[in-house]
């Protein structure tokens, strides 16, 4: 079956902002969410590419449009199922406020059962994912053969659920995973398990340096901003 090349969408506006941005429209790249996405044709032009999927959220179309500039030939659809969670009434909010809701500390310890208000389930959000890219693999495979690749440009939460589902962690332990901005984190499908062969790869090693601040010890709902 394919490989799947998962790339998180680069460092936007909301990032840097500290905000949810769930589903908002008209949430950007910030500039170095850009010059992200301008420096990925490079990092994947070793790989013969047979098709991108998106979702349709600005952000994923931003990052990924250098990318459709550099190989015109290249197939692109968007497929709402791996568009960002529904954060429902938390959608827009800062994280600072948040993480005083009773709410938060379930989607950090025990997300199999976080539902938010107004929103969907992250079981939800891991199911429709996890769906969407068993049949693009049947179809890219139906189209392109066994040792395709190909590429969907998604969100944090999104991306960390299917690596859990391809890791065979319970979604419980996704909050253990982190991916950064732009970075590309690989799968590969066979008949009978998954192989992770990437995990967040930036090629860019700054956001492992000592920072003056330490990292809290939750994670970042939505995924975190990256490097500095």
């Amino acid at each position: 079956m394919p490989t799947l090349l998962l790339v998180r969408h680069g460092r936007s506006t909301a990032n840097t902002e500290g905000l949810l941005a769930g589903w908002t429209p008209g949430v950007h790249l910030d500039d170095r969410g850009t010059a992200q996405a301008a420096a990925l044709p490079a990092r994947l032009a070793p790989l013969p590419l047979a098709e991108v999927v998106t979702s349709p959220l600005d952000r994923c179309r931003e990052t990924i449009g250098p990318l459709l500039q550099a190989r015109p030939g290249l197939v692109h659809h968007t497929d709402d199922r791996i568009g960002e969670c529904h954060y429902g009434d938390w959608t827009g909010r800062k994280l600072s406020e948040l993480k005083d809701e009773p709410l938060m500390e379930v989607v950090q310890a025990h997300p199999s059962a976080a539902a938010f208000p107004g929103g969907e389930s992250m079981r939800a959000m891991q199911t429709r994912a996890a769906e969407a890219v068993r049949e693009w693999n049947a179809r890219v495979e139906r189209d392109h053969g066994p040792d395709a690749v190909y590429l969907m440009c998604s969100h944090g939460d999104i991306i960390k659920s299917l690596v859990a589902d391809a890791l065979g962690l319970h979604l419980d332990l996704f909050q253990r995973i982190s991916v950064e901005p732009c970075s590309v984190t690989a799968i590969r499908y066979t008949r009978l398990r998954p192989f992770l062969l990437r995990l967040g790869d930036t090629g860019d090693f700054a956001s492992l340096a000592p920072r003056e601040e330490p990292p809290a010890g939750d994670a970042t709902v939505g995924g975190d901003a990256g490097a500095p």
